[in-house]
């Protein structure tokens, strides 16, 4: 069926209005100017520049350390809320599960906080990677659940008959089957815990400061073209997370739709 014109237009317009902003950014992380009111040249001074910002190195680090930390354990416990969520059916743990992705981020930042205050945990590296834990869980527990939605329960049941215990059946037959579940969860993770701003900026103590706040902070006096490229860096390297986590479960979000 022949779509209509206005239909392309509409659709082109969409895409020009949500992706234009991006181009600009990598654009200008290439102008040869220090303001970014117009184009003077190409030039790759300012990655230069910012690989020599200690402030900003520091930042990138300590995120890096977040998210592996925060994606280990979250893919951990995401798993076993996934296989239970699939395979026991617990009333209480869906919702559990679904609170920490459906509720406004600003509010669980607040929350957190409050809790933290009142466990007198000191506001760091620590806190940080224990809120991440909690939003990023629900996450994973997602991804897996939706993958062994797919899976042939047939070949589980086929060890147990062979004479394998639970525990077998899960190491040999479940687990190989779901990892790219698994991986995919874990990558879903690490992008979300890498780009948090809001949980981040509530949770963050003195001398934990992370990428995205670190660019909150350099925005605040000028958008530079430095600020571009750590953008332009950081918008690639979750692009890449994110497309390696779509081809590796492709049917997570039809699943989950469904459900």
């Amino acid at each position: 069926m022949r779509r209509p014109p206005w239909l392309w237009c509409a659709g082109l317009a969409a895409y020009v209005f949500l992706y234009a902003p991006l181009v600009l950014v990598v654009v200008y992380s290439f102008n040869d100017s220090r303001l970014n009111a117009q184009w003077v040249g190409f030039t790759f001074a300012w990655y230069a520049k910012l690989f020599q910002n200690e402030q900003m190195l520091l930042a990138a680090r300590n995120s890096l350390l977040i998210a592996l930390a925060a994606s280990a354990v979250s893919t951990a416990l995401g798993t076993m809320a996934g296989f239970s969520l699939h395979r026991h059916r617990p009333r209480l743990l869906p919702a559990l599960v679904l609170a920490t992705i459906a509720i406004p981020e600003i509010l669980m930042a607040v929350s957190l906080l409050i809790f933290f205050v009142l466990l007198n945990i000191t506001l760091g590296m620590v806190s940080i990677v224990l809120a991440h834990i909690t939003f990023c869980t629900g996450f994973v527990a997602l991804v897996v659940r939706a993958r062994l939605a797919g899976m042939d329960e047939s070949l589980t049941e086929a060890a147990r008959d062979l004479g394998g215990t639970p525990a077998q059946a899960f190491r040999w037959v479940t687990l190989p089957l779901i990892m790219p579940g698994i991986v995919a969860g874990a990558l879903m993770a690490f992008t979300l815990s890498l780009d948090d701003f809001v949980i981040t900026f509530f949770t963050a103590g003195v001398g934990s400061s992370t990428l995205p706040l670190q660019i909150y902070t350099m925005v605040k006096i000028a958008v530079t073209p430095e600020v571009n490229a750590v953008s332009t860096l950081l918008m690639l390297l979750t692009l890449t997370l994110i497309l390696i986590a779509t081809r590796l479960s492709p049917s997570v979000l039809r699943t989950d739709t469904r459900q």
